[in-house]
């Protein structure tokens, strides 16, 4: 990867990507086109907005075990891409459900973890609209291939 495309790729993510991870992800495409990448990066928009629905549903319920549980699905998926405001967060959704604060002790007020879920999946949420609007943008700059989504 040529420094002034590394560059690019800063000054378009900012601190919401770990360039390096990304880079990785889109060594991965073929020379002329990046569908491989831009498969996975769309996958994950589809998937993160499932999972935010089964986290508001999951915190209707209170159910903190399938919030940890949902925290640590996304915080794997964002990881690999390399978004790492989503991926903190959602280690502490995580960390939360398990009754735990953000250094793994232990917190046993159970609705104190419901409601930092609740203040740590606004965040989540927010930093995601904020990549996901980023990597379309980037992706569009590069004739990415359309999303069916956005006809």
């Amino acid at each position: 990867m040529a420094p002034e495309e590394t560059e690019e790729k800063g000054s378009i993510f900012g601190d919401s990507i770990d360039i390096n991870t990304f880079d990785q992800i889109l060594e991965m495409d073929d020379p002329d086109d990046n569908e491989f990448s831009h498969s996975i990066v769309f996958g994950f928009f589809t998937q993160a907005e499932e999972t935010f629905i089964k986290m508001d549903t999951a915190i209707e319920e209170k159910d903190l075990d399938q919030l940890s549980e949902l925290g640590h699905f996304l915080k794997g998926s964002s990881a690999t891409l390399g978004m790492v405001k989503v991926r903190d967060g959602c280690e502490k959704i995580q960390r939360f459900g398990k009754n735990e604060n953000v250094d793994g002790s232990d917190e046993p007020d159970s609705d104190l973890c419901l409601q930092r879920i609740i203040e740590a999946l606004e965040s989540v949420k927010e930093d995601y609209k904020d990549v996901e609007a980023k990597l379309k943008k980037y992706y569009g700059a590069k004739g990415g291939a359309p999303d069916e989504g956005d006809e």
